[in-house]
């Protein structure tokens, strides 16, 4: 296939699933083929900042603000496309928790023998959720750091870990778990995806072009039921 039909691009774990099938769907629409490499959001964004070749890179929000401000990615080209709430999950079989509200979630997380969220934004905001409760310290001893490349979801699934925090694309697929369903409403936790051009495509105004073509297809109507199927969300 000629190399200037193939766009290469790198994102985090939680929109793997999704943007496999959306990447098969466009090359099915346009004849254009797009190679997507999911590694830890913490890594691919270390990645781009230390200039590795790309066409473009697809992070949460916060993390592409972070290599606009750095001059890693050029900034007229940030993208949002897709959104996903934080979830929660326990093993199998394991007895059910009822978290309904703030005050339940809280109860369940200090009555858990084993706690584990992922190093990305849902896990600083998690955090500093605890932070905020006052309980951060008397768990910390309870907390499982999910290793690099290790989903929470495993972790849950194996019963390494009682309750498990971690986007809802990332636990839909998981097999042996049961998913408690979203955070509480009085505690949602909403991660907003965005994609962008690294600034080492300056000067190729062609292949730009190409990859801002893909980026309207990923906010386009036709992919809201794909979203939908990956526990994701289209922007309102």
């Amino acid at each position: 296939m000629d190399n200037k039909r193939i766009l290469r691009g790198i994102s985090s774990m939680a929109t793997k699933s999704v943007l496999s099938q959306l990447t098969q769907s466009y090359h099915h629409l346009t004849g254009v083929k797009v190679e997507i490499e999911s590694v830890g959001g913490v890594d691919a964004a270390k990645r781009i900042g230390q200039g590795e070749n790309f066409d473009m890179v697809l992070l949460a929000s916060d993390a592409i603000a972070r290599l606009r401000d750095a001059d890693r990615v050029i900034a007229t080209s940030t993208h949002d496309w897709v959104q996903s709430d934080v979830a929660m999950a326990i093993p199998a079989g394991a007895a059910t928790l009822s978290i309904h509200n703030e005050e339940t979630l809280k109860a369940a997380v200090l009555s858990s023998p084993s706690i584990s969220y992922s190093t990305g934004p849902s896990g600083v905001y998690l955090e500093k959720l605890f932070e905020r409760w006052g309980v951060l310290e008397a768990i910390k001893a309870r907390l499982v750091v999910p290793p690099p490349g290790i989903a929470v979801g495993s972790l849950v699934a194996k019963g390494e870990v009682a309750l498990g925090f971690q986007q809802m694309s990332e636990l839909i697929s998981v097999s042996g778990i049961q998913i408690l369903g979203k955070l509480p409403s009085d505690v949602a936790f909403i991660t907003t995806f965005s994609a962008a051009i690294p600034c080492g495509l300056l000067g190729q105004d062609e292949r730009i072009q190409d990859v801002q073509k893909f980026f309207q297809y990923l906010s386009s109507a036709p992919t809201a039921d794909v979203k939908r199927q990956q526990g994701m969300s289209p922007l309102a």
